[in-house]
């Protein structure tokens, strides 16, 4: 069951979803053989500070941040991925690494990548590594209010 916090905020903004409940994954790849869904329409957070703070890469689970492209994007700012220590104590609900695209609900900026918008639906972490959310991307977008742009490059699953 996705946490108490997220399901309040879906709930509450009166969003359509559905849970989808997997085997035990960790990497994006993982996940999606294990769901059955398609690499771009899996969204993973990608947790990285930028000048020193930190924020939210949102992206289809078939991409990678692409950092150079991220820095162009962002101004200039300094980018860099996150690690472990500097965000973990930031979703106590959450298992480390499976965190919800909604940087709102922890005081973080979202950047969502522009070929999200392209997805009818998406399906993301529900703070577990054996659960994920599926809502459709209009509904994420008007809650996530994500910052588009371009950031990454395909790979493939």
């Amino acid at each position: 069951m996705p946490t108490k916090i997220l399901k309040d905020f879906l709930d509450k903004n009166n969003v359509k979803y559905v849970t989808i409940k997997h085997s035990l994954a960790f990497t994006s790849q993982e996940i999606a053989a294990s769901a059955h869904i398609k690499g771009k329409e899996l969204a993973k957070t990608v947790l990285i500070k930028i000048d020193g703070k930190l924020a939210m890469c949102v992206l289809p689970a078939s991409n990678k941040v692409d950092f150079d492209l991220l820095t162009k994007s962002l101004g200039g700012k300094n980018a860099r991925l996150a690690n472990e220590v500097e965000f973990k104590d930031k979703f106590p609900e959450c298992e480390v690494g499976a965190m919800p695209p909604f940087g709102g609900l922890y005081g973080l900026d979202v950047y969502a990548e522009e070929s999200l918008s392209k997805d009818h639906e998406i399906a993301f972490n529900a703070c577990s590594h054996t659960e994920l959310i599926q809502m459709s991307y209009k509904d994420y977008e008007q809650l996530a209010r994500p910052r588009m742009m371009r950031f990454s490059y395909h790979t493939k699953l």
